[in-house]
């Protein structure tokens, strides 16, 4: 039987296939009976899954990274397809083909590394462009920004992701700036290089999606800001001058406001021109990636209209040309 992938199941489908498990967890239901909630995925994407009257030996069976066989049903619950499984058993990495669980980059890659030391090596800020150099050639940093995803669900959640994100954003930028001349465009630019820069880190991606115990203990922002300090001090022995110290508070502030509200975990409100314009834009990206995918994955078959989504607190319309066909 070929392999359904996770972006091609539909609703009440029998599925015995094997996935990759992540985030497990064994929690009550109101009344003191034990389930199993836990993230399946593939290189498509990711389903949750609930098993009913689990065990503490069920939960103990497997590891977040593990590959398991999981025997269910799915069914759409407010909006979003799970999946009800009876039966889940671990398997050894030698009984599946990796390549079933390597997230696809849809980008390419090194076009994408190339429009990015374009736009770096294009400022006219000369402490910004000799900033921009020693990230460029730190191949290391480079190496893993390549690799990257963005998120580990929703936001550019594949390898390539971030990188993606990252000169997207560049790109709106220099094309936004010239239509707002009281805005710093290099400024600007290089806030949109750094501002998710520290992800790399902040995230793991050597199997499953996931968060480092760094990115869990301290967050990209904060990680950020450290990096950004640690490249300043590079670029002022290369270049024997220092970087201005209001340039680097600008930056620093960039960074730690682009979630852009208090409720979305930005430790301050954007206070200058270009840590508004970029928390707009930056919000911009995301939600079209966002709107777009739950277009593209939406399992209402037949409708112009996708099923109510709570995270977007609407239903999408798709159109005559958006409905999908069994």
């Amino acid at each position: 039987m070929p392999r359904r992938f996770v972006s091609q199941l539909t609703e009440q489908e029998t599925v015995d296939q094997i996935f990759r498990a992540s985030d497990k967890q064994l929690r009550p239901n109101r009344n003191g009976d034990l389930y199993l909630q836990v993230d399946l995925s593939d290189r498509t994407g990711t389903i949750g899954a609930r098993m009913w009257n689990a065990t503490e030996s069920i939960y103990s069976s497997f590891d977040n990274g593990d590959y398991v066989q999981v025997v269910g049903k799915t069914q759409l619950f407010q909006g979003a397809m799970q999946l009800i499984a009876s039966r889940l058993t671990r398997l050894a990495p030698s009984e599946v083909n990796e390549d079933d669980f390597t997230p696809v980059a849809t980008v390419a890659v090194d076009k994408l590394l190339a429009r990015l030391k374009e736009l770096l090596r294009g400022m006219a800020n000369p402490h910004l462009k000799t900033l921009a150099e020693c990230f460029l050639i730190d191949g290391a940093l480079m190496a893993k920004l390549a690799r990257a995803p963005a998120g580990v669900k929703h936001h550019h959640a594949y390898f390539g992701g971030l990188l993606e994100h990252i000169v997207n954003l560049m790109e709106v930028v220099n094309r936004v700036a010239p239509c707002y001349p009281q805005v710093d465009r290099d400024l600007l630019l290089m806030g949109a290089f750094l501002h998710d820069l520290s992800k790399v880190d902040e995230l793991s991606y050597d199997r499953e999606l996931a968060y480092s115990d760094e990115g869990q203990l301290i967050g990209h922002l904060v990680m950020a800001v450290s990096l950004l300090e640690a490249k300043i001090r590079e670029a002022e022995k290369l270049s024997g001058d220092p970087v201005p110290e209001e340039t680097v508070l600008r930056l620093k502030h960039m960074i730690v406001s682009h979630h852009g509200e208090y409720e979305f975990g930005s430790p301050k409100l954007p206070m200058t021109l270009e840590a508004v314009a970029l928390y707009c834009l930056d919000n911009l990206d995301a939600k079209i990636f966002a709107f777009d995918q739950q277009l593209r994955d939406d399992p209402n078959i037949g409708s112009s209209w996708t099923h109510f989504h709570p995270t977007l607190n609407r239903k999408l319309f798709k159109g005559q040309a958006g409905k999908k066909k069994r």
